[in-house]
């Protein structure tokens, strides 16, 4: 904190706009917000850790509870959220109709512990019948041939797993030299004649899974410097508090239609069947509504063999006295 300021980044959306615009006060913090695409934010804290507190990728935190140092305390909010099954492209020429054909099939992804990734893997085992670990898994950039991880990985021995430098991913899955892939964000290859989705109706596929479970995946969570949360035991509680009271004004003006926050025609009507669909509540903070969520996510990572404690979700807030909430 050289700037006697604390330093938060989290990335650009309704949930943190209303931080960063000075709409809610962060009461008693001194802050400075800055906002930028998650993969930026991403690689720049994991490689220099550049803010104090800081939207996370939530399989990374739970990795880092496993270092001596365990740099980071997190709090139990979670700023983005995402089903994912409409995040699975496959190549259309390979006869791939469900989540069990991709058993021995070559899927790319970019980053191994990426949150989707995770969900996906163990989603698709759980309930599509999938052994994780079946796929041959293909490394490497989006858009872009990349040289290596961005930011440090962790490869457990038991997946068979490839690293490719000299093409772009959705080229591949274009082309066909790999089957399918696991992404974030669509392929600039989709939609065509060779790519497309798993699902073609990912939101009947997500609802399905939700109904089971009840499970709104989250794919981030909020983390600050142990350091600054051993010398102030109140910033977990004043930052946990802010930033619900921003996911409560994103949620008012998508309500509001005098003038529309997004570009969507009919924002309203799809907030009000998001929340007939999913209840009031489906994007909720705190501990005690998403204990169940991070019990089932703590294994998925255990499985996959990225974390080897079998923590509980209360410990992986171990310094953020807020299991109140």
């Amino acid at each position: 904190m050289t700037s006697g300021k604390l330093k938060i980044g989290v990335s650009d959306s309704d949930r943190t706009r209303p931080l960063a615009n000075g709409e809610v006060p962060l009461e008693g913090i001194d802050a400075e917000i800055s906002l930028m695409g998650v993969q930026a934010l991403f690689n720049k804290q994991l490689k220099d850790h550049t803010f104090d507190a800081c939207e996370f990728p939530i399989a990374t935190y739970l990795r880092t509870l496993e270092t001596p140092e365990r740099p980071y305390v997190a709090v139990p909010l979670f700023p983005s959220r995402h089903f994912r099954l409409s995040c699975v492209f496959i190549n259309k020429t390979k006869g791939i109709e469900t989540p069990a054909d991709l058993a021995g099939k070559r899927i790319g992804l970019m980053v191994f512990d990426m949150a989707a990734a995770v969900w996906l893997r163990g989603i698709f085992e759980e309930h599509f019948g999938l052994p994780r670990t079946s796929p041959i898994y293909v490394s490497g950039g989006l858009e872009a041939p990349r040289s290596g991880d961005e930011h440090p990985q962790f490869y457990p021995e038991q997946f068979s797993i490839e690293h490719r430098t000299d093409a772009s991913l959705a080229a591949l899955l274009e082309s066909g030299e790999i089957d399918a892939l696991y992404t974030a964000r669509a392929p600039s290859t989709w939609p065509s004649a060779n790519v497309g989705r798993l699902f073609e109706n990912p939101m009947e596929a997500e609802l399905g899974y939700f109904d089971k479970t009840g499970i709104f995946p989250p794919m981030h969570i909020l983390a600050i410097k142990r350091p600054l949360v051993e010398a102030d035991p109140t910033l977990p509680r004043k930052l946990f508090n802010a930033f619900a009271a921003a996911q409560d004004v994103a949620r008012a003006k998508l309500f509001d239609s005098a003038a529309l926050s997004t570009m969507l025609p009919w924002q309203l009507e799809a907030l009000l069947g998001t929340e007939e669909k999913l209840g009031k509540d489906y994007w909720p903070v705190g501990f005690a509504k998403n204990r169940a969520m991070l019990d089932v996510f703590i294994r998925y990572m255990l499985e996959d063999g990225l974390i080897t404690t079998s923590f509980t979700p209360e410990s992986i807030f171990d310094g953020a006295d807020i299991l109140s909430t």
